[in-house]
């Protein structure tokens, strides 16, 4: 990575541009454009912010900002891909023991009573037993009266 900035910093002076100047005219800090001359990336913590940092910096300087990208991710790539083998298989069997941790409200819980459902259903089936029951009394009542009516 260092070459990198070490190519922005040789264009930049080539060119006869402060540090102070390009940080003024990309509307960054010095310390910024500093960091990546230097190839030190501990102050950036967005990885996609450092990216465009150093393309508008390349594109400022003149340089062909595509390449200087493609070297970057070239960079990024060698750097994260050293995990050795072992230890990705290592914590993705770690990963797949650990339980995993969820609202109860998202997740179904077999364990949980079935009581509710049963007093519900038995509820359900009172309401329109007695409903039925009410229906089929006032219609009895009501013929009774039609037959007291009609005997007079």
């Amino acid at each position: 990575m260092k070459e990198i900035g070490e190519i922005l910093k040789e264009t930049r002076q080539e060119n006869g541009v402060s540090i102070e100047e390009a940080a003024a005219d990309l509307n960054y800090k010095s310390s910024q454009l500093e960091a990546i001359e230097i190839g030190d990336f501990k102050l950036f913590k967005d990885i996609f912010l450092l990216k465009c940092m150093i393309t508008d910096y390349a594109k400022y300087l003149g340089l062909d900002s595509e390449k200087i990208i493609d070297e970057f991710n070239e960079y990024v790539f060698e750097s994260t891909s050293k995990i050795p083998i072992d230890d990705i298989e290592k914590a993705s069997k770690i990963k797949e023991k650990e339980e995993k941790i969820a609202s109860p409200y998202t997740t179904l819980d077999d364990k949980k009573s079935k009581l509710p459902l049963i007093l519900t259903i038995m509820l359900i089936i009172l309401i329109i037993v007695f409903v039925i029951v009410f229906f089929n009394t006032n219609d009895e009542k009501s013929n009774d009266n039609i037959k007291v009516s009609y005997e007079v």
